[in-house]
């Protein structure tokens, strides 16, 4: 379902879609899409005024998203504070506990719940890491499976490591190195990475025949590739 109200003279149209949950929950995705859940039942009107109540942050990250490739993003590991996941937002919260000695991060009910014995920035920076590196290799490793169907070729080894300025890698031996930040990228544009890649263990170069593979394993490719152009500068801590 979409709808739409005024913000001023800004018109803001999401769209709304109902779950069986208790609360709701407002995303907004680059370049400007945002999806309401709402829970089942919930009126028409009830889903506006709480958009309406969030407006000014919605708009606050549509600019954010129009400019960020333009701006450097300097981030703060502190309540509120935004990070990517699957092309997605989310908010940190900070919960501290002094009985528990290791900094642990989860993600719920859309956000990032960080358990930490105090709110040093750095401790919860390298959680934040740990957390990512493990979604990407589990992540990538599953979708690295699913694309194998289009290969002849078997990749020897896949692993995340710390790659800054690139998003994937292939060796001389066909081992696929992929950026631990890929699985900021919304899942679209990570397949796209992931296609790339598995492309490198025919082709080592980006030739003609490189690109042609590309195309036939993901005729949209270019789509996938324009999005990480455009927001990959978010994709880090």
């Amino acid at each position: 379902m979409k709808l739409s109200f005024k913000y001023g003279t800004t018109n803001i149209a999401f769209n709304v879609e109902y779950k069986n949950r208790k609360t709701m929950e407002i995303a907004v995705e680059p370049p400007n899409i945002i999806t309401v859940t709402a829970p089942i039942g919930t009126s028409e009107e009830k889903v506006v005024e709480q958009v309406k109540f969030k407006a000014n942050w919605i708009i606050q990250q549509i600019y954010s998203y129009k400019h960020m490739h333009y701006v450097h993003i300097n981030r703060q590991f502190v309540n509120g504070e935004s990070f990517m996941y699957l092309g997605r937002n989310y908010s940190l919260q900070i919960e501290v506990d002094l009985n528990i000695k290791n900094t642990k991060v989860k993600l719920f009910r859309g956000k990032f719940i960080v358990a930490a014995p105090n709110k040093n920035e750095e401790d919860i920076r390298k959680a934040m890491e740990v957390w990512y590196r493990g979604r990407a290799k589990e992540m990538i490793g599953l979708k690295v499976k699913y694309y194998q169907r289009f290969f002849n070729i078997v990749p020897t080894g896949i692993k995340v490591k710390e790659q800054k300025k690139r998003w994937g890698s292939c060796t001389s031996k066909n081992e696929l190195l992929f950026n631990w930040r890929c699985i900021m990228a919304k899942a679209y544009a990570l397949d796209y990475i992931i296609v790339h890649e598995m492309c490198h263990m025919y082709h080592k170069n980006h030739s003609k025949e490189f690109w042609e593979l590309v195309a036939s394993v993901m005729p949209d490719y270019e789509i996938r590739k324009e999005w990480l152009k455009n927001y990959g500068v978010r994709m880090d801590l």
